[in-house]
């Protein structure tokens, strides 16, 4: 079982779900990614997902894109992450996964990307572009490593799909909450608390919902029906406006005692 997954069962074990923050590396310089690191995981976070600015994102809302233009302004890439993250290795305990599009991989090379991920400890990671039809391109390659290769699940996924897709996942399901881009949202559709228990249904790794997750009062009720939450905008916001008590807030709401949803 690999790290990311084994941190999501502890959380489930323990009554309480996963928490996910999600960061635009970067944004603010990315001599500040050492210590929005540091903070998330003293904060309780489970693992952390790094993003990786991209000029042309197909999943990213109005805050991420901003904090990414921000970032690209600052001549951030996907080598500089990596290299920052090498220097920051041993500060942070808590996993970190990489959210990053199939390019900048492409550019670096897939095996020369891999093998800086391993000698830096990533345990993830997420590429929003790249289909389960061709994910063979990293997937083979990662296997031996304690790199879990993420897949997402959107509402409109068939049945034969999410079967598919759960078929050989690793580390754990993304589930996508809302049809559309990341950012806000007041409120899901009536849908989604089944669309969840039809995805742990089959999975055999733990579903985690993420996408316009924004509020305390939102992690307690979709942590009824998930094993754990991903927030995105909301912590990319707080962090751009220095506002670190609603990131404080938000990770404490996956902290009171859930229903007991076992884990397959």
């Amino acid at each position: 079982m690999k790290t990311v997954e084994k941190r999501i069962r502890e959380c489930r074990e323990e009554g309480k779900i996963a928490f996910i923050p999600y960061i635009m590396a970067g944004d603010g310089g990315l001599e500040t990614l050492q210590e929005k690191l540091i903070f998330l995981e003293e904060c309780g976070a489970t693992a952390i997902e790094i993003g990786i600015p991209f000029s042309d994102p197909v999943a990213d809302g109005e805050v991420i894109q901003q904090a990414g233009e921000r970032a690209l302004l600052n001549g951030v890439t996907l080598r500089k992450v990596l290299e920052k993250l090498e220097e920051v290795k041993g500060e942070v305990s808590v996993p970190l996964v990489i959210m990053t599009y199939l390019n900048p991989i492409l550019a670096i090379g897939v095996a020369s990307f891999i093998k800086k991920c391993e000698d830096i400890g990533i345990c993830g990671l997420i590429i929003p572009d790249l289909p389960i039809e061709e994910n063979g391109l990293l997937y083979e390659q990662l296997q031996g490593t304690d790199i879990a290769l993420i897949p997402l699940i959107s509402l409109t996924s068939s049945h034969e799909r999410i079967a598919d897709i759960t078929a050989n996942a690793e580390g754990f399901i993304y589930a996508v909450t809302v049809n559309g881009i990341t950012g806000v949202r007041n409120s899901f559709g009536s849908e989604l608390a089944e669309h969840l228990k039809r995805v742990k249904e089959v999975s055999p790794v733990p579903v985690l919902a993420g996408f316009g997750i924004s509020t305390p009062q939102q992690v307690e009720q979709l942590g009824d029906h998930a094993d754990g939450v991903i927030v995105g905008s909301a912590i990319v916001d707080a962090f751009h406006r220095k506002d670190l008590e609603s990131i404080r807030g938000l990770l404490k709401a996956s902290d009171r005692k859930f229903k007991n949803i076992a884990i397959p």
